[in-house]
């Protein structure tokens, strides 16, 4: 079995303890150097890293393959890969680029196919002179998405 087939199976069998966390990234670099960014509908724990490591590391043998591993949770600045990302992140301030725009808004729903935004913006009134606010809303399928993170606000 290949190097990477053996961490795969090994790390999904660890991650199939804790039903909570998903993967969101693995790689192997040519040294060998295991990286592997997991998430969790719960968010990631210390203990949740440690874990998924120790479930790698005693199941891979160093005499075989010598190896670094580095197990870490998606960051809160880190874009959103997945559906699962975007659901446990509804309610929250996104800011979503597209191809041509930008987006900063709430993200009220998320499928597997889309998700869907609310914000309000200042524009002219139809009538008359001034300004009103206006409730904007807006379904974007998970393809036309450059990039997604969530706004950290303090």
């Amino acid at each position: 079995m290949v190097f990477k087939e053996q961490v795969k199976k090994v790390l999904e069998e660890g991650l199939s303890n804790h039903p909570d966390l998903f993967l969101i990234d693995f790689s192997i670099s040519n040294d060998y150097k295991i990286t592997v960014i997991i998430d969790g509908d719960n968010g990631v724990v210390l203990q949740d890293c440690i874990d998924v490591s120790r479930s790698i590391e005693n199941n891979l043998d160093r005499e075989e393959q010598d190896f670094s591993l580095e197990v870490a949770s998606a960051g809160a600045t880190s874009p959103l890969k997945l559906p699962r990302q975007y659901r446990k992140n509804v309610g929250r301030t996104l800011e979503v680029t597209l191809e041509n725009e930008v987006i900063e808004a709430q993200l009220v729903a998320a499928n597997e196919e889309e998700i869907s935004l609310e914000w309000k913006v200042r524009e002219p009134k139809k009538i008359g002179k001034g300004k009103e606010t206006v409730q904007k809303s807006v379904k974007i399928p998970y393809e036309s998405i450059k990039k997604a993170q969530v706004v950290i606000s303090f």
